[in-house]
């Protein structure tokens, strides 16, 4: 047997090393090849105003306002994503942006119905709806419970009406909604029948548009727009993020076509009468005339159950400015948005992904609920909305005598009801009496049904991941999210189902400000805490299966 030298075998392995790293990426190469050719990201836009042709009642509010006119219109957009590989679906999502205070759960089935008729091969779960939170948008809401409860003691309320326990002479809310749901529907087939081959690009952008909105003071409470120039103004509450995550579509021939926005701020500029998209129509405006009349816009509200676009230090030096360059506060901050989307354009046309993984993921989340003791229900305290020092159960039986005895003046004097808001007072008794109702409810379905469940989404697109949650949820909440997600980026999205209540922070709770009382939450910190470890878990999931 003849041997090789050790020089001479080292020499063959090497060269065996080197074509065997040229055939593995020659096979990694083919294969990245071959996905290329089998990958495909599809892209669907579609809109539709959903302004209501007739008066109708406004919410937002802690008594109702009916519609006088319309200062803009209201919008629905609506965004599919799809991944084909070898002309099959593998995954899809679709969110739908839309200019209302929450996505009440008649909303959600009318709009899932009207998407199933038109479009059957949809899954209706694949479904993201998205409120804006405008203060000056149609009621959609009803509170069944409730007119349950009351006609048991004798008093007939209509469902359609049971949000405000009366009927306001207007278009109900529940005829709005399925007047909304079939618009927002064939908004969805628009998009679905419109999707086409393209790809995303994200980035992350700065504009200062939201602030937090609770004022804390020496004595350790806190509250909602409160004073800051006393001599006990401790701090304000709670963090502020400014930042803005942006998602930008493109056609096939590296045409923008659209823009995803999200920021820590509901939009809540205006109040009054008149019906209004509040400063996403401005935004929109805005954009468009910097970018084209074709262009689609999709708001999303990140975490902001305690901020707002309301100036808490410096209000005077702030109206001074909005003064000197001739805008109001909603067109400073189109300006703002528009600026942020515009600065990292041409960083993101030379990074358009075509073929970015994508993935959803719906699932119902277990909550604890917010443990309420004895003395949260007997302990005599004053709220935001009631001045009254009585506990809940004194608030509810007081609260409820007055609304009978209104019931009972505006029956027995009809001509009442020609007076200019003749509906206020009595649409802000029920509305107190509403919550303080269901502080009591709580504090006995909490002994059977500790938990609650709520519907959260998560979508992987490339490096980026979307959450969403129901809640208006505190900030601290959704910087969890971000600081311990596996994504690079990631977007978290408020209000996007059926309206579950604020989600307060323990430091919220202990200060007392508005958000964070028993009567506007359904899950306190201990359940934030479970959606926050959750949701990260989620996210994780759809890049260890990959």
């Amino acid at each position: 047997m003849k041997w090789m030298r050790i020089g001479d075998a080292a020499g063959v392995v090497s060269a065996m090393v080197v074509m065997l790293a040229a055939w593995v990426a020659t096979g990694a190469d083919q294969a990245e090849r071959d996905r290329d050719v089998a990958t495909e990201l599809r892209i669907g836009w579609g809109s539709t105003d959903i302004t209501p042709d007739q008066p109708v009642v406004l919410t937002g509010f802690s008594s109702a306002r009916v519609s006088e006119g319309v200062l803009d219109p209201l919008t629905a957009t609506a965004l599919v994503l799809e991944s084909v590989e070898d002309g099959e679906t593998s995954d899809y999502v679709i969110m739908i942006s839309i200019d209302l205070i929450s996505i009440s759960s008649d909303l959600l089935q009318l709009v899932r119905d009207e998407v199933n008729r038109l479009e059957p091969e949809i899954d209706v779960d694949k479904l993201v709806l998205i409120a804006t939170h405008t203060h000056a948008a149609p009621e959609h809401r009803t509170a069944r419970d409730m007119a349950e409860k009351l006609g048991q003691g004798g008093i007939e309320v209509p469902i359609a009406w049971s949000r405000w326990g009366i009927d306001l002479g207007v278009l109900a809310p529940l005829d709005y909604v399925r007047f909304a749901a079939e618009r927002i529907g064939r908004a969805v087939q628009q998009a679905w029948q419109a999707r086409a081959p393209g790809g995303v690009s994200f980035g992350l952008a700065h504009a200062v548009v939201g602030h937090n909105r609770l004022t804390a003071y020496r004595d350790g409470s806190s509250r909602m727009y409160g004073a800051v120039d006393r001599p006990d103004f401790s701090h304000i509450e709670g963090f502020e993020d400014h930042s803005i995550g942006l998602v930008y579509t493109w056609d096939a021939e590296d045409q923008l076509t659209g823009v995803l926005i999200n920021i820590a701020c509901p939009s809540q500029v205006s109040g009054g009468s008149r019906i209004t998209a509040d400063f996403w129509h401005d935004t929109r405006l805005e954009l468009r005339r910097r970018l084209g009349d074709d262009l689609f816009v999709l708001p999303q509200s990140a975490a902001a159950g305690d901020q707002s676009p309301r100036v808490m230090i410096e209000q005077r030096a702030e109206a001074r400015m909005e003064r000197l360059s001739g805008r109001n506060r909603r067109q400073q901050i189109a300006v703002r948005i528009a600026d942020a989307v515009t600065s990292i354009l041409p960083v993101m046309e030379e990074h358009i992904d075509r073929r970015p993984i994508l993935a959803h993921r719906m699932e119902l989340v277990e909550l604890s609920r917010r443990r309420l003791s004895e003395e949260d229900i007997t302990t005599p305290r004053a709220t935001h909305h009631r001045p009254e020092k009585e506990s809940v159960e004194q608030a509810f039986e007081r609260l409820l005598g007055e609304y009978r005895q209104m019931l009972k003046t505006l029956e027995d004097q009809p001509e009442l009801r020609e007076k200019r808001g003749w509906f206020g007072p009595i649409t802000g008794v029920f509305w107190r009496l509403t919550r303080a109702s269901r502080v009591l409810d709580r504090y006995e379905l909490q002994q059977s049904q500790p938990m609650m469940p709520v519907e959260v989404h998560v979508i992987r697109l490339g490096d980026l991941a979307i959450a969403t949650n129901p809640f208006e949820l505190y900030l601290d909440f959704g910087m969890q999210i971000k600081a311990r997600s596996k994504a690079v980026q990631t977007l978290v999205v408020q209000l996007t189902g059926d309206g579950a209540g604020y989600l307060p922070t323990e430091r919220s709770v202990a200060g007392g400000a508005y958000g964070a009382i028993p009567e506007s939450t359904q899950i306190g910190p201990d359940g934030g805490y479970q959606l926050v470890q959750r949701t990260v878990e989620l996210i994780a999931s759809l890049w260890d299966e990959q």
